[in-house]
C-alpha cells in the first residue's frame, strides 16, 4: 500500500475530514490533496516531508514512525535503491584503462637539461671574457634626498580605529514569495515560533539583542534584517541557521 493510501485511509478512520485535518495541522488542503495522491514534491524536502508526516500522524491517531518508514521506503531512499541495484550488476562500474609512463618523456627531459646546462655555460664563458667597462663619475653630479615628512602625535591617533558600535534592536522580516518553508525563530534567547510559513505569508520579529533562525528551504523565503533585504541565505531544501544581532 502507497503512503498517500495509508493517510487516507487512517483519516477516514478516524472520522476526519481533510478540511478539519487542515485546521488541525496547519498544513493546506490542497497539499494534504497532493500527499494522499502520493504525491510529495510541493513538501519541500525530506526533511519538512518528514515533519508533516508526524504532524498528520498525531491528528489522525497512527503512529508517526509508519509513515516516516513509508516515505523512506517509497520517496526518500528511491533514487539510491536504483544505484545500488545497478552498481550489483555492474551497470555504472565503468573500467578504467591502466596507463603507464612511456620511456620518451624522461628522455625529452633529459636532452632538455642537458641543453639548458650547455646554454648557461657558454653565456658564463662570453661574460668572464669581455672587460666590462667602468662608469665615469662626474665631480659636479650631486645628490639630492627629499625628507620624509614626520608624522606628529596627533596623526597617529587620527588613524587609530573607531570604537566597535553597541547592539541594538533587531527588526526581521520574513516573506514567502517562491514556496513553503519550516522556520523556528528565537526572539532574545525565547522560541517563539516553529510550525509551516506558506507561499505569500509574511512573518515580522521585533527583537531587542539578537534574533535567530532555522530555514529547512530558504531558496523559498526573503529574509529583511533591520530594512535591509538579504541576498538568499540557502538553495532549495537546505537547512540554514543564522543568527542577527
Amino acid at each position: 500500500m502507497t503512503l498517500g493510501r495509508t493517510i487516507r485511509d487512517a483519516r477516514e478512520a478516524s472520522h476526519m475530514s481533510i478540511e478539519a485535518l487542515s485546521d488541525a495541522t496547519s498544513i493546506r488542503i490542497g497539499l494534504l490533496t497532493e500527499m494522499e495522491a502520493n504525491n510529495f514534491s510541493h513538501c519541500g524536502g525530506d526533511t519538512y516531508a518528514r515533519g508533516h508526516l508526524r504532524n498528520i500522524a498525531n491528528r489522525i491517531g497512527i503512529e508517526p514512525q509508519i509513515l516516516i518508514d513509508l516515505y523512506n521506503d517509497q520517496h526518500a531512499m528511491e533514487s539510491q535503491r536504483i544505484q545500488d541495484s545497478l552498481a550489483e550488476n555492474n551497470v555504472i562500474n565503468v573500467p578504467r584503462e591502466e596507463k603507464t609512463l612511456s620511456w620518451k618523456i624522461p628522455a625529452f627531459g633529459s636532452l632538455a637539461i642537458l641543453a639548458i646546462v650547455a646554454i648557461v655555460q657558454i653565456v658564463i664563458s662570453n661574460q668572464s671574457s669581455t672587460p666590462s667597462p667602468q662608469p665615469s663619475i662626474s665631480a659636479t653630479s650631486t645628490t639630492t634626498t627629499s625628507p620624509s615628512p614626520s608624522v606628529s602625535p596627533s596623526d597617529s591617533s587620527s588613524a587609530a580605529p573607531s570604537a566597535a558600535a553597541t547592539h541594538g534592536p533587531v527588526t526581521l522580516i520574513i516573506s514567502a514569495p517562491r514556496g513553503n518553508s519550516y522556520i523556528d525563530i528565537i526572539v532574545d534567547g525565547k522560541d517563539v515560533e516553529k510550525g509551516s510559513i506558506f507561499q505569500g505569508e509574511t512573518k515580522k520579529y521585533q527583537g531587542t539583542t539578537a534574533i535567530s533562525i532555522y530555514f529547512s528551504n530558504p531558496a523559498g523565503l526573503d529574509v529583511t534584517v533591520n530594512g535591509k533585504l538579504l541576498a538568499p541565505l540557502g538553495g532549495q531544501n537546505e537547512e540554514v541557521r543564522r543568527t542577527f544581532r
